[in-house]
């Protein structure tokens, strides 16, 4: 039993770890998910670039980096003889040289990229507290539907991502402690293949649930994060997402794709759990476990943009006391003039 509370531990100290170190390594180029729909509809922090930048393992998106005044002063500075030239077309339209790779397409209106293979590349980026990923997540309840190539790319981008390496290790951890499955035994042998099981169980049932089913049932595999109205409306939202998909078409549905890929996923499981693990109420007990886990993910990834705004309200409230305080002592500190006339 010291054994196991050991590697329970071990595993958690692990987690941690490796969520600071990467909260370290994506602090410049990790995009925050309340900046998820850069056309700006109904987010629920408008954020400016140097306000962004302050923001806990939370920084501006790469499509933002630029303020409106640097852009303004970039292109000011700039001499004109270096700006493409545009010659009369025989319809008396002007006609660009420029050439369309040069600048992916945007809205006009809000700069926001308008090609899904743009908006894949923003949302592959994402992080809630600079560790755990939130690559299938979306604001824009209008993105464009993705190709089933995109699907299988997303899927491997999020599976390779060291991020379920390192829940898998913490969830073997804890199945360790209580030796479950006991067929598994104790020592590393043991732990090896709870995590292997554990890794495999999350690679197969995503496999299925956001990249095989999701292409041939054309449901989205994304979640459409919500941001605005009611706690309560934005909380059963999140907490139907594993059921209510959005679809190819832009109509939203059943999810079949994720709740029959859970179950796919776990009967495939029997394959490599003991014996005792292999029975039809077992299979189907964790593949329905894993559709409502998934309930967890959705609730965190809603509610995070309230978190970190609450945590800068904080800060700059602190920030504003502390200056108000040192000003205070400041003016304090000033010795007293003397008068000019001496009192007899």
């Amino acid at each position: 039993m010291l054994q196991n509370r050991c590697l329970a531990l071990a595993s958690l100290v692990f987690a941690v770890s490796f969520g600071a170190h990467a909260a370290r390594a994506q602090a410049n180029n990790a995009p925050t998910l309340s900046e998820l729909d850069p056309r700006g509809v109904a987010q629920p922090l408008a954020y400016s670039a140097p306000v962004a930048a302050n923001l806990p393992d939370d920084p501006s998106s790469a499509f933002d980096q630029a303020t409106p005044s640097q852009s303004a002063q970039s292109q000011s500075a700039q001499p004109q003889s270096a700006q493409p030239q545009s010659a009369p077309s025989q319809s008396g339209q002007p006609q660009s040289t420029d050439t369309p790779a040069a600048e992916p397409a945007q809205n006009p209106a809000s700069g926001a990229p308008v090609s899904s293979e743009e908006q894949l590349k923003q949302q592959e980026h994402q992080r809630v507290l600079g560790v755990m990923a939130a690559f299938n997540t979306t604001r824009n309840h209008d993105a464009l539907p993705l190709t089933p190539s995109q699907k299988f790319q997303l899927f491997f981008k999020s599976q390779t991502d060291p991020w379920p390496f390192a829940l898998s290790a913490v969830i073997a951890g804890i199945n360790q402690a209580e030796n479950s499955p006991d067929e598994y035994g104790q020592g590393m042998q043991g732990y090896a293949k709870r995590f292997g099981a554990t890794y495999t169980d999350s690679f197969i049932g995503n496999f299925f649930g956001n990249a095989v089913l999701t292409s041939l049932l054309h449901e989205d595999p994304r979640y459409f994060q919500k941001g605005t109205g009611s706690y309560t409306s934005r909380f059963f939202w999140a907490a139907t997402a594993t059921v209510w998909c959005k679809r190819d078409n832009g109509t939203w549905g059943p999810n079949y794709a994720n709740v029959a890929g859970n179950l796919i996923g776990a009967a495939i499981a029997n394959v490599y759990y003991p014996q005792s693990e292999r029975t039809v109420h077992d299979t189907i007990y964790r593949g329905l476990s894993v559709t409502a886990q998934g309930i967890i993910g959705a609730e965190v990834i809603e509610f995070w943009p309230d978190i970190v705004r609450h945590y800068m309200k904080n800060r700059t409230a602190k920030a504003a006391r502390k200056a108000a305080q040192q000003d205070a002592q400041a003016i304090g500190a000033q010795p007293t003039p003397a008068s000019p006339h001496p009192s007899p």
